[in-house]
């Protein structure tokens, strides 16, 4: 007993891909791996990366086929995740006008993740990309002070029928933040599904337009926001951010354990290791390495991840983040070398990253 390949995907496309409303054969989800005898191997994919994603479409998959051509057939499915640059298109449902979405992100606060997002991020605009940055620290929101837009407030615009909230231009960046919703020192306590609403809506409910870069500025920790994004948002890659301090790297592990999780599965670009070193000077020799020194390097390399940035612990670096001005737009700031140096090797492990993915495939084939 035998069945074309025709038969099977005949079967399949009365089967939906409930996120991007059409069937998956439609969207060139599905590959037959083998079909002999009365066994089929197939692999589909799913655009929620969530296991309760991929048990539902399993599920969907063998009763579609067994109902077709006969409960006597097997039907063995491996469901995965649509991966970040297979996202095009009818594959990308949501932020479909945006090339690279990277969260920037760390297991610890008070790391310094938001002064690196945001020198990330204007210092790709300076290079003359479209960059967003969406701060969603839903708890503690620091883009209204980083960006020097305290007192500002998003606009309604309309498009195409619809009100989308207008980000904020600052330094060629798109921003949006919660901070821009909330009085300057209003706490906001909300329960988890509040939080994760507010994001989806800033997400979903605002005018990005086409960007080559948005980056997300991730609160700290493995919690509930964590989970909406890579559940919700077709993620290009992470950056970790930790200080070289063993307290730090504890919970950038984790961080990196997240993202690394089968159910979750999204490639981590590299680490970013902050307050490398102090210096009262400015002077690239003169370096106290008051919280150790290489912690982050070293675990970057345990993990077999690049090792993108050493930034020092600079009092320019600080002031320049308090008055909203990020150091890298500003040629005078003795620090913007070692942001142009994490821009330049963003770009090269962005770059690379297609290749690392295609290396770690054949070796879990291996």
């Amino acid at each position: 007993m035998s069945v074309s390949k025709q038969a099977i995907l005949d079967a399949l496309s009365t089967v939906q891909e409930p996120e991007l409303k059409k069937d998956i054969v439609t969207l060139n989800l599905v590959q037959i791996i083998s079909s002999e005898g009365n066994q089929i191997d197939l692999q589909v994919k799913v655009s929620n990366p969530a296991m309760h994603s991929k048990m539902r479409m399993k599920e969907a998959v063998i009763f579609a086929i067994q109902r077709t051509l006969g409960f006597e057939f097997k039907v063995n499915v491996d469901v995965v995740s649509i991966s970040g640059d297979e996202r095009e298109g009818d594959l990308r449902k949501v932020l479909p006008g945006v090339k690279n979405i990277i969260a920037v992100t760390s297991g610890k606060g008070g790391v310094g993740k938001s002064t690196i997002s945001s020198n990330l991020a204007c210092g790709l605009a300076k290079k003359g990309y479209s960059v967003g940055y969406l701060d969603a620290d839903i708890y503690g929101p620091s883009a209204p002070l980083m960006f020097d837009l305290q007192h500002d407030k998003p606009k309604l615009i309309d498009v195409d029928g619809h009100s989308k909230l207008e980000p904020i231009v600052q330094y060629g960046v798109k921003v949006l933040s919660i901070g821009f919703f909330a009085d300057l020192n209003q706490a906001v306590v909300w329960r988890g599904p509040m939080a994760t609403k507010a994001l989806t809506q800033m997400v979903n409910d605002a005018h990005w337009g086409p960007l080559d870069y948005l980056i997300l500025d991730l609160p700290p920790g493995t919690g509930d926001v964590h989970l909406s994004i890579v559940q919700n948002i077709p993620l290009t890659a992470a950056l970790i951010v930790s200080t070289p301090q063993p307290v730090a790297l504890i919970d950038a592990a984790k961080a990196i354990a997240m993202f690394n999780l089968p159910a979750i599965n999204v490639p981590i670009l590299g680490v970013v290791e902050n307050m490398a070193w102090f210096s009262s000077t400015g002077d690239p020799d003169d370096r106290q390495y008051i919280f150790g020194k290489d912690g982050a390097k070293n675990m970057a390399d345990d993990y077999e991840l690049p090792c993108i940035a050493h930034i020092p612990l600079i009092q320019s670096i600080r002031e320049a983040g308090d008055v909203g001005r990020p150091a890298v737009i500003n040629e005078d700031n003795p620090a913007h070398f070692y942001f142009d140096e994490m821009i330049g090797n963003f770009e090269r492990e962005l770059r690379m990253l297609p290749f690392r993915k295609k290396t770690e495939t054949r070796e879990q084939q291996n």
